[in-house]
């Protein structure tokens, strides 16, 4: 007999009826215009060559008892020698890092203020931590700042910001110059979430903070794998003291298992093929501007990033445009209300440095159609 699991169906109920329970699919042989594989690592499998036969699969513990090995805190040492920075510490995952850092490092009695638009995954590391939380509209400055004035004015405790550098959403970019210069001013740390700019801005792909010259004055930044280099896993970078407190404090990264050197390596390799992909880089750009730059009957967001995609209010309207498109071999997937504000249901449209021209017109046509 099953388990009498029936009291879960009250709240999928209720997914249902409104039309957006998720529910898991592939699409084999489609033309990709939903992952984040910007740069085409992932599909052209630019990392194989670079791992060895003895890599394990499994590491047999958490980096502080039996998962630590040579290569980990090497490639640890790769990673802040190209972020210019002090140190980095791997973690399992993007939502893991955001967590591991956010739960731990703001302290009851201080102050972290995010950006309304913020990842989930750093929404639930600021639920785990003790310190008060306050959202500011989305990259709205002087939302940022009278929020800034009021905590500073009130104690002289620890502020935190906390933001992306690409917005997974709606692919708007950070007003990242200001906002080093107002937490500067209000003697705030600021805290980035680049998972979607690696890779992908700056002439070797470091991300937008590093392409400005502002990494020495951004307390922590958060380098996802899972996107433009291609593998899987994250780093934080910051101080060698910020990276003894997460070692020592950051339950996301104690009591896990570590990533396996076959991950590791990945994470290596990946820092030796997307710094070189200026040609990928310059090809993405191209297609970017080539959707920016479409006549469609719909409103685009407003987003000069690979993040691009346009509005359809309403779980059942955009499913249905999903639908459509796939029947033309085009994989462009709805956002859903949840996920997004009601209103503001879309097409998340992923571009890609091999999103051929043919390709892009495909989806052109369908669109306009």
């Amino acid at each position: 007999m099953p388990y009498p699991d029936q009291f879960l169906q009250t709240k999928l109920q209720e997914r249902i009826d409104g039309d957006f329970l998720r529910s898991l699919s592939i699409r084999p042989g489609m033309v990709d215009f939903c992952s984040n594989d910007y740069l085409g690592i992932v599909r052209h499998k630019l990392l194989h060559s670079f791992m060895q036969e003895d890599d394990r699969h499994g590491s047999g513990g958490s980096r502080s008892l039996t998962g630590n090995s040579a290569l980990a805190e090497e490639t640890e040492a790769q990673i802040a020698q190209f972020h210019q920075s002090e140190s980095a510490l791997l973690f399992n995952s993007g939502y893991n890092a955001n967590t591991g850092v956010l739960s731990v490092v703001p302290q009851r009695g201080d102050i972290i203020l995010y950006d309304a638009l913020s990842h989930a995954s750093i929404r639930d590391g600021i639920r785990l931590s003790f310190a008060q939380s306050f959202a500011f509209r989305h990259n709205d400055l002087q939302d940022l700042e009278d929020k800034l004035r009021h905590h500073r004015e009130l104690f002289a405790g620890s502020i935190f910001v906390v933001t992306e550098t690409i917005f997974s959403m709606d692919g708007h970019l950070a007003p990242v110059v200001q906002l080093v210069q107002l937490c500067e001013k209000y003697r705030a740390h600021l805290i980035i979430d680049e998972a979607h700019a690696i890779g992908v801005i700056g002439e070797r792909g470091e991300g937008l903070v590093q392409s400005c010259g502002l990494h020495e004055r951004v307390f922590a930044r958060i380098y996802t794998y899972g996107k433009g280099p291609g593998c899987h896993g994250a780093a934080v970078t910051g101080s060698a003291r910020l990276k003894s407190f997460l070692v020592n404090f950051s339950r996301s990264f104690i009591f896990t298992t570590a990533l396996p050197d076959s991950a590791v390596r990945a994470i290596s390799a990946a820092y030796r093929v997307f710094p070189n992909m200026s040609k990928e880089r310059a090809r993405l750009q191209e297609n970017i501007q080539q959707f920016k730059d479409a006549a469609l009957p719909f409103e685009k967001l407003n987003s000069s990033t690979p993040v691009q995609g346009i509005l359809i209010p309403g779980n059942i309207a955009v499913k249905s445009m999903s639908a459509r498109l796939a029947e033309q071999g085009l994989d462009v997937r709805p956002i859903l209300y949840p996920s997004v504000p009601k209103g503001l249901e879309r097409l998340r449209i992923s571009m890609h440095s091999f999103n051929t021209e043919e390709e892009m017109a495909g989806l052109l046509r369908g669109l306009a159609h």
